[in-house]
């Protein structure tokens, strides 16, 4: 064979090597927005019961998907992202050639996460949080605690946010999904769109 042959040759296993990859991609796009709750499992996430996550990526959960735990009646919304190691570590092993850091995540039961948070190795999150979106959580956080921010602190109870949202409330939550736009619209809009009409 001639050079030009076996240079062809390897170029063309490198091409079908990258579409190969590339289906693989997009299979996981499409299970995880079909199936996020198998597709976490599949991973190796441990799920309780009534996990819900809204607009996950295949990457929400990092290298170690095998260190998070994840309790019940659990919300977890878009761009979220677990990460359980410490990627600072690579530019000092020259130094220390064993360095290393990764630690477990656990997540309680009855907790909401906002959009776009970031929870860090080794945290745990107690039962009946709410974590505000674009939270940054680098230590614990405890039981009935609302916590919000960078780095993420606990600004009051889940009981007092309670007595807040019942100050608030429309009463419109035990509605289906419908009834409860055609009600929002009549309370902002005074006039609710006709179903099928576009926006």
């Amino acid at each position: 064979m001639t050079t030009a042959w076996l240079e062809l040759r390897r170029c063309m296993i490198a091409f079908i090597r990258r579409i190969y990859q590339l289906f693989g991609m997009i299979k996981k796009e499409i299970w995880a927005k079909l199936s996020p709750t198998g597709f976490a499992r599949a991973q190796g996430v441990r799920l309780g019961e009534n996990v819900t996550f809204y607009g996950m990526r295949p990457g929400s959960f990092g290298s170690e998907p095998w260190m998070i735990s994840i309790g019940n009646n659990v919300y977890i919304t878009a761009g979220f992202q677990f990460i359980t190691h410490d990627g600072g570590t690579l530019i000092l092993r020259k130094e220390v050639p064993d360095l290393e850091w990764s630690a477990p995540i656990t997540i309680g039961n009855d907790v909401y996460i906002g959009l776009r948070t970031m929870i860090m190795p080794g945290v745990s999150i107690g039962n009946r949080v709410i974590i505000g979106a674009g939270s940054i959580i680098t230590k614990d956080i405890p039981d009935n605690s609302v916590a919000v921010g960078v780095p993420a602190r606990v600004i009051k109870t889940v009981d007092e946010y309670l007595e807040i949202m019942k100050q608030k409330s429309l009463h419109l939550g035990h509605l289906p999904a419908r009834e409860k736009d055609l009600a929002l619209r009549e309370i902002f809009l005074k006039t609710p769109e006709k179903s099928g009409s576009s926006r």
